[in-house]
């Protein structure tokens, strides 16, 4: 009977000291809302990490921008998504955050993401600077967009009480606009835009060049970026278009091990077609482009990859 008792003793303690080491194997991935493109690419990026790494569990939970990098600061998350300017104004503690985050390192990025400013064509309006009095529409207060457009209208001299602003939904500006009720609509997203090419569904539009924004915008973050939206890619559009630019992210945090993030970058580099079938904007994503500088300190364990393709991100 003791024999049992202590076989039994024996065999909880190996159940419990596995459980342990499981458990210090998992890490939580925050993605996006409904909807977005953060949950599907989160579900890959957990297959592939799971499948590179023995024993890691990676537990898949939505999320959004700024929830994530908080996440990620409080430990309340290892791993997330993020926008690169958000990200960067959380590492130097500008708002929407109240304090620096130290715990938050960057990891890689992923694609671009296109600020725009569409303008009906008959407007009169040739640049930002063209814009005073006039109805501008973007998304709603505390949006990626809407933080953008007032940068923008910051860098040229000029506020929000220098326009008519609306604050909506894409599909309500998208209204406003083909009602002739605004006349420009910023956003921040992808290309093509669905509620741009709604829009030039109705009537004739141009897209502003911000080429002569960037250096003030990088300013007020360096994740702000030039970004080209090639001729083509909306109705008419016959040149391209010079834009502010961002990126979509991945983030850790800076306590995980060295290795297990080198092994998760790595994995992703060597993962780019499969993960570009969920997100086409992936597509030819090179090395280079997941180093690219965006005002967050790189993973110890992401910077060894980096040196080993040649890049010093340090």
């Amino acid at each position: 009977m003791k024999s049992l008792k202590f076989a039994l003793f024996a065999a909880g303690a190996a159940i419990a000291l596995t459980g342990g080491a499981a458990q210090a194997e998992q890490i939580r991935l925050m993605t996006g809302p409904q909807g977005g493109i953060w949950i599907p690419l989160g579900g890959q990026l957990k297959d592939i990490w799971e499948k590179v790494i023995p024993g890691l569990q990676v537990q898949s939970m939505p999320g959004a921008g700024v929830a994530n990098v908080r996440a990620i600061e409080t430990d309340k998350a290892e791993v997330g998504f993020g926008n690169t300017i958000t990200s960067a104004d959380a590492v130097k503690g500008n708002q929407p955050f109240n304090t620096p985050h130290k715990n938050v390192c960057n990891v890689a990025s992923l694609y671009p993401q296109y600020f725009q400013a569409v303008v009906l064509a008959d407007s009169g309006i040739n640049s930002v600077k063209d814009i005073k009095g006039k109805a501008v529409t973007t998304q709603p207060r505390g949006n990626t967009g809407e933080l953008i457009t007032q940068h923008w209208l910051k860098v040229h001299g000029l506020s929000y009480s220098d326009v008519k602003m609306s604050f909506v939904s894409y599909t309500d500006s998208a209204n406003q606009m083909k009602d002739n009720q605004a006349q420009m609509f910023t956003l921040g997203t992808g290309i093509p835009a669905a509620s741009i090419m709604d829009i030039a569904a109705g009537v004739d539009i141009k897209l502003l060049d911000m080429s002569d924004s960037i250096d003030a915008m990088k300013q007020i973050n360096p994740g702000y970026t030039l970004l080209e939206i090639p001729a083509g890619t909306y109705p008419k559009q016959d040149q391209p278009v010079k834009v502010i630019g961002y990126a979509t992210h991945i983030v850790a945090s800076c306590k995980l091990p060295e290795d297990m993030v080198y092994k998760m970058t790595k994995a992703i580099f060597d993962n780019i077609p499969t993960l570009a079938a969920t997100s086409k904007a992936m597509t030819g994503l090179t090395a280079q482009q997941m180093a690219e500088d965006v005002g967050v300190p790189f993973h110890p364990g992401a910077a060894k990859f980096y040196k080993e393709q040649g890049i010093d991100v340090n």
